[in-house]
């Protein structure tokens, strides 16, 4: 019995150790291959799937297969943060590749408006095969290796055929950083004996794990956006080519089996046209008869939907396209034990081979209907433009040219467009000032994506959202916005985007002044303050010459400077310009309000900062931080672990920041933090970190309870349902803002719309000068929450601030930087730290 007992462990433990498969476990059976075609392990050392295929590996791969086949061409299209490079394969027959240009050109075609006697009958299908967008979501990236091989070295007709009839647009990690990190980490953690223990170090990665790209971002939510290196090449490639199928290759829990799309009907959003998600359906059945030919589980129209078009397989729903969305079990490792037995990572990466596939049969199959469907989309696009009554939409802020030029950029990466605005004009009590404000048509191809940007909507189908619900630009950016019913109030046409004015205007032996509202003020504050340069910041309002100045106004001596007058001009001038700033010259100190040598000038001290990383963080609400101060307004930022701070002196630092975060913190954390207040330090706090301060009893809040989450009459395979409906994803809704406080200095309008993910509701102050920033009492801009917490959020305020010792507690209920795009309340973070001790 002992010795039987012992060749079983024996053989157990030898399956493990040999899970390792070489290339025919993935690839079609019967089929010839090219031998002058170099396989995955030919290239790279492996098997694929015996290792986690590092980035660049990969890269080096896809270059050699593209050196050796006359199917592939490759192109590099930019890096990531991390200096990696973006590539894009274009597999295709021979023929094809011959005249790509012409095809390329033809296809396009089909989205203009002279397309409609356009023969599409022997015209390619262009499909863009996308792969592990979340780096830590590795199986797509990994079957790329094996579905390159076969497209460039298969032979016969069949593949023939297909490498006729389809132009594929290959991305093999739409994520090279996350992608490397996450490959290095199970790498490092790999035994001879696989072990499919889960609770092996090797499928629990540290902190900030491999999911997201080097700031920490989720960029299968910036499609839409496009605020991020990866995310604009994409755009680009797409833009340049307009596919008529996009995939996305996703990992999801361990116990999982496989997903493809369409999701759950009820969340699909309604700008989508019906007729997509029939396409999405009728492609599903292709994934259905190759995973029963594998014998691979699978589901569908569930957990997943189609709602946010800022993500990689929704996205193309608005143009003509379909995306579809592919999860597969994740092995996070190598071999992990699952409800569904032993998930080894081969299996994992021969599913997603498998969908690769069955989505290349699809196109191959559907070519001339996915082509007509493409056609007659743009066509009605244009004819009900013509049917609305708004004709165009303008947008713009006269105080902000910077925030109107980026939103106008995001336009410009869509292939939409807009002008400038004629002249100054008051639109629906608002005020557009030339070269601060857009116009847009909407009679153009990209209408529909126009419609996802400024759209409102707060009525929906369903309860239930996988990601955000609202997430309207000009909102976002805090730009003033309204339809127009025709193109009067239009200018010249944008081609490239104007420079910014900006620079000092005149040389001043007295002073120099600058409003801050522009949105790019704190990195030219933060540039005088590191030079050494003394700078001071208004209280009040005040009128010099023929200019008013508003509160907030940055105010920079001549005299006692380290600079002599003529240094500081050149310094300031050549700072103003980097940040796109006007800074105005003045030669008097007496103004109509506060003068220039008043105590109402608060004294600014150049601002050392550091955020706290690690542990439960959310390493996306940090990250979003740490990209805004560090790529947007060159603020160095001390990036502090958990673990280490206990050890650090923060006594140096003049603000520390605190982001979400899903855990507890030690008692010591919790010491050390109240000591730095204490001591005079601006401790500020987002989102559930709000609730771990009040608890210190750091900052002195009350919450607003939502009493009404009572469950009535709801069944028990309801109460997923019933709960969901209670989370406040993402929408956005309105505030009122004391603009006399700091913490709104540079606004220039009562009202500041605010997105919201959480359902954390602090009550009102009983003193009114202390709710700068209140939720008015008909909030919901756009976007979904529930009737009961809408109540709850009426007149609640998100934001709180109070002294302890010498120090300053600020706390934000909402998130001010959300993924980059949120530029419109970036602004409160910055005030937060350039002017708290004033709070």
């Amino acid at each position: 019995m002992k010795k039987l007992s012992f060749l079983l462990l024996f053989v157990v433990q030898l399956s493990f150790a040999q899970t390792t498969v070489d290339l025919n476990y993935y690839l079609p059976q019967n089929v010839q291959y090219n031998k002058e075609i170099p396989t995955p392990k030919s290239v790279v050392g492996h098997e694929v799937g015996e290792w986690h295929i590092t980035h660049d590996k990969l890269l080096f791969y896809m270059q050699s297969l593209a050196k050796a086949s006359d199917r592939i061409s490759i192109e590099d299209r930019g890096t990531t943060f991390e200096g990696r490079p973006l590539v894009l394969l274009t597999i295709t027959s021979p023929r094809n590749h011959a005249n790509l240009v012409k095809i390329r050109k033809d296809h396009i075609q089909l989205t203009e408006e002279n397309a409609v006697g356009m023969d599409v009958e022997k015209m390619p299908l262009v499909v863009y095969q996308g792969f592990s967008i979340h780096g830590n979501e590795p199986s797509g990236s990994n079957a790329a290796l094996a579905l390159a091989y076969y497209l460039a070295a298969a032979q016969g007709a069949e593949v023939e055929a297909l490498l006729n009839d389809v132009v594929i647009l290959f991305d093999p990690c739409y994520n090279p950083d996350g992608l490397q990190r996450f490959a290095s980490w199970v790498n490092v953690h790999k035994s001879k004996n696989l072990n499919p223990d889960n609770n092996d170090r090797e499928y629990e990665e540290v902190w900030p794990r491999g999911r997201t790209n080097h700031y920490w971002f989720d960029m299968n939510r910036d499609w839409l956006p496009v605020q991020l290196p990866e995310s604009r090449a994409r755009i680009e490639s797409f833009h340049k080519w307009y596919p008529n199928i996009l995939t996305d290759h996703h990992e999801m829990g361990t116990n999982s089996t496989f997903f493809f799309q369409p999701g759950v009907p009820s969340r699909t959003n309604p700008s989508t046209p019906a007729m997509n998600q029939q396409l999405t359906k009728e492609i599903a059945q292709f994934h259905i008869k190759a995973f029963d030919k594998i014998g691979s589980l699978y589901y569908s129209e569930e957990n997943f939907d189609d709602f946010y078009y800022g993500k990689g397989s929704t996205f193309p729903d608005i143009t003509g396209a379909v995306g579809i969305l592919f999860e597969q079990g994740s092995a996070r490792g190598h071999i992990q034990n699952s409800e569904n037995g032993v998930l080894t990572f081969p299996f994992a990466i021969r599913n997603q081979f498998t969908a690769g596939l069955s989505t290349l049969a699809a196109a191959k199959s559907m070519r001339v209907k996915m082509l007509n469907y493409q056609r007659d989309f743009y066509k009605n696009v244009r004819a009900n433009a013509q049917k609305s009554k708004t004709k165009a939409y303008v947008f713009g802020d006269p105080k902000d040219a910077a925030k109107s030029w980026h939103m106008a950029e995001i336009l410009k990466r869509h292939k939409i467009d807009f002008y400038q605005l004629k002249q100054d004009a008051i639109i629906e009590g608002k005020q557009y000032k030339k070269g601060y404000s857009y116009v847009v048509p909407l009679e153009q191809k990209n209408n529909k994506l126009i419609h996802a940007m400024f759209d409102t909507r707060t009525k929906f189908r369903d309860s239930i959202f996988y990601d955000i619900s609202g997430w309207t630009f000009p909102l976002a950016f805090n730009l003033g916005y309204a339809p127009l019913k025709n193109m009067s109030h239009a200018g010249e046409k944008i081609g490239d985007l104007p420079i910014l004015k900006a620079g000092v205007d005149q040389k001043s032996d007295y002073a120099y002044l600058f409003e801050w509202h522009e949105y790019y003020t704190p990195k030219l504050l933060n540039a005088i303050l590191q030079k050494g340069l003394r700078a001071k910041v208004g209280k009040s309002k005040f009128k010099l010459g023929n200019k008013q100045y508003d509160y907030g106004t940055i105010m920079i001596p001549v005299q006692n400077q380290k600079l002599d007058a003529a240094q500081l001009y050149a310094f300031l001038d050549k700072a103003a310009k980097e940040a796109k700033v006007v800074i105005d010259g003045v030669h008097t100190g007496n103004t109509e309000g506060i003068d220039l040598g008043s105590r109402s000038f608060f004294a600014l001290k150049n601002p050392k900062v550091a955020i706290l990383v690690g542990g439960s963080v959310t390493s996306y609400d940090a990250g979003e931080i740490w990209h805004l101060m560090d790529q947007r307004y060159d603020i160095r930022l001390t990036k502090i672990d958990v673990n280490s701070l206990s050890r650090i002196d923060l006594s140096g630092y003049t603000a520390f920041i605190l982001p979400n975060s899903w855990g507890g913190m030690s008692e010591n954390v919790g010491n050390k933090l109240r000591d730095y207040v204490r001591d005079g330090g601006v401790l500020i706090g987002y989102r559930n970190a709000v609730s771990w301060l009040k608890k210190e009893k750091l900052l002195k809040v009350d919450y607003k309870e939502n009493k009404a989450l009572e469950a009535k009459n709801i069944r028990f395979d309801q109460r997923g349902d019933f709960r969901g409906a209670q989370v406040t994803g993402g929408a956005i809704f309105n505030a009122t803002i004391d603009r006399s406080h700091p913490i709104n200095y540079g606004y220039s309008w009562d009202q500041l719309p605010m997105f919201r993910n959480t359902n954390v509701y602090l009550k009102p102050n009983k003193q009114s000068y202390n709710n700068p920033i209140q939720y008015t009492n008909n909030p919901l801009l756009c976007g979904y929450i529930s009737e009961e917490n809408l109540e709850v959020l009426k007149r609640s305020v998100p934001f709180a601030v109070n002294g302890f010792g010498r120090g300053r507690v600020i706390g934000f209920t909402d998130n001010t930087n959300f993924r980059a795009f949120w530029y419109g309340t970036n602004k409160l973070l910055m005030n937060a730290i350039f002017f708290g001790k004033m709070m």
